[in-house]
């Protein structure tokens, strides 16, 4: 078990309650997951699972919960958040420990890891891969834009900037131990080093074939690529028995890729898949055919479906550099005319719960009704945007309302559209593919969108710093607040657990009076697994859990 200072301790108590929140069923941790006493795992076999086209398999990039779904199947990072405790575990560090302010932290990796090609893993395999990310002259034309996660080490900037070609924070202090040094306190660092994409990555192999790499990443995880990438068709993932940890049960993992939900859906109930989302309008009739998961989270035979609540929210975007959508009352407005509970009664048949924050629960700290312009109030709405200076939506043009296409949004930007229609806001639908639809956000080229953001580790900064730090890749409407970005940071250097989180609490509410997004949803599974799988854990990070999951085909009807 790893080694924490006072202060770590306190942070991961207090983390610990999130376990609570759920009514203490969660998920698997990354390497973990509980079989029932009266099973016996079954090795061998092929799980085959849902996702979206991804944007990246490639530590270096990868940003969404499709691809992190492959990408942590073949990856480990230094530590593991274990969801059904809401307790941090090693993973490829076997211990760590930090100085007295959290300052300076220390890994000790385990003996014996190795790279899927054979290659030994090393501290300084994590540090070339952080160095590959932070540094913009990695890729030019495209900046991995999940780098923030690594702003708190020294020499971060400096890279960002391009005035240094190393991160001076890491250190290789001997094959087997890495030193991070820190620009201030931050005592949950050890939380960030769980993210899937702070996984290290063998030198030779990258530069070999960046290009080729990108397409059949070598990792340290317990599974290995078969194959490449075969893009809107499948990745396809084989066991890796070179693995330092317990071996999977599974052969491999195919992770089918279909366009829609509806398509992969299909394929499910054909009995082609094993593991897929249920599309809007199903979730009752799945419940009835397939069983509902006591705990929201695990998949056994007839109880298949899964609802548990998760750490994660859907919002709207408005672009807060568009010409009208800068000003905060139209923002507000816009937020105020959602009937949030009419979509989730509509759509999600009664299973999420309407958005009143950025924040949702589950996360320590979750303050109920945190924005204001959360609740719907369509006369308030209607008077927000004549004090605006657009009065019934006089002089506002057609809006386009921008989304991912194949996972149901079509439907919540009809009812969005519709909403806002009410208020004299005419809109239009302008669907695009997954990856094209974060190049369109990425780039700025979009009024009004739609995203979700579900935790990379369970602590409140996660949803404060990715979404709304000025620099952050994820900031995707833009929004620049030089007050929130010194906050942020003030707030990371507040080594007491109570007192830092009541400082993210008041920022959240600080930022809510500008409106930057509109939270419309707090998720919530509405996953199904087939009969022949066992123990397989979707977790409230919608992370499937695949090392200690097996699957049995059901006995032959007589």
């Amino acid at each position: 078990m790893s080694k924490r200072t006072r202060t770590i301790l306190a942070a991961a108590l207090a983390l610990s309650l999130v376990a609570l929140a759920f009514g203490a069923a969660g998920c698997t941790p990354k390497r973990g997951g509980t079989a029932s006493a009266s099973d016996t795992p079954v090795k061998g076999g092929t799980l085959s699972y849902y996702v979206n086209e991804p944007a990246y398999i490639d530590p270096y990039n990868t940003q969404e919960s499709e691809g992190t779904n492959v990408e942590q199947s073949l990856f480990d990072s230094l530590t593991a958040i274990n969801p059904l405790t809401s307790k941090l575990e090693p993973a490829a560090a076997e211990s760590w420990k930090a100085n007295s302010d959290g300052t300076v932290w220390t890994f000790k990796l385990r003996k014996g890891a190795k790279f899927h090609d054979g290659t030994p893993v090393g501290a300084k395999d994590f540090k070339y891969a952080w160095e590959r990310i932070a540094n913009p002259a990695t890729d030019p034309k495209n900046p991995s834009v999940i780098s923030y996660h690594l702003s708190p080490v020294k020499g971060f900037q400096e890279m960002a900037d391009g005035k240094a070609t190393d991160l001076t924070g890491v250190k290789v202090i001997d094959d087997l131990t890495l030193e991070v040094t820190l620009t201030e306190s931050f005592a949950d660092f050890e939380y960030v080093v769980a993210h899937p994409a702070l996984a290290p990555v063998p030198k030779a192999a990258v530069e070999k074939d960046p290009k080729a790499f990108a397409e059949a990443p070598v990792g340290n995880g317990p599974f290995k690529m078969s194959g490449t990438w075969k893009h809107d068709q499948y990745i396809k993932v084989v066991r890796f028995d070179g693995y330092y940890g317990t071996k999977a049960n599974l052969d491999g993992i195919d992770f089918k890729i279909f366009k829609d939900e509806d398509t992969a859906f299909r394929e499910f109930e054909a009995g082609n898949i094993d593991f897929t989302s249920i599309p809007t309008g199903k979730i009752g009739a799945s419940k009835t055919k397939y069983g509902v998961s006591a705990d929201g989270y695990t998949v056994n035979p007839k109880t298949q479906v899964l609802l548990g609540a998760e750490t994660a929210v859907y919002y709207m975007l408005m672009n807060n550099t568009d010409p009208i959508l800068k000003n905060p009352k139209v923002r507000a407005a816009i937020s105020m005319a959602i009937n949030r509970q009419a979509l989730c009664d509509t759509l999600y048949e009664g299973t999420r719960k309407p958005a009143t924050g950025i924040v949702p629960p589950g996360i320590v700290g979750f303050q109920p009704n945190a924005w204001a312009a959360t609740k719907y109030d369509l006369q308030g709405a209607k008077k927000m945007l004549a004090d605006a200076g657009y009065p019934g939506g006089a002089g506002i043009p057609e809006f386009s309302l921008s989304f991912n296409t194949g996972q149901g949004h079509e439907k919540v930007m009809e009812l969005v559209g519709s909403d806002l229609a009410k208020i004299g806001i005419k809109t239009k639908p302008d669907g695009a593919e997954w990856a094209q639809y974060l190049k369109q956000l990425d780039a700025g080229t979009y009024q009004i969108g739609r995203l979700g953001w579900i935790a990379d580790y369970p602590i409140f900064d996660n949803f404060i710093n990715p979404i709304f730090q000025s620099k952050s890749g994820d900031n995707k409407s833009k929004f620049v607040d030089a007050s929130v970005d010194s906050a942020i940071t003030d707030a990371r250097k507040i080594t007491d657990g109570a007192k830092r989180i009541a400082a993210y609490q008041d920022m959240e509410k600080k930022i809510g009076e500008q409106t930057p997004v509109a939270p419309l949803t707090f998720y919530a599974h509405r996953h199904v697994g087939s009969s022949r799988v066992h123990n397989l854990i979707y977790s409230p990070m919608g992370l499937g859990a695949f090392d200690k999951c097996w699957i049995v085909a059901p006995a032959a009807k007589k």
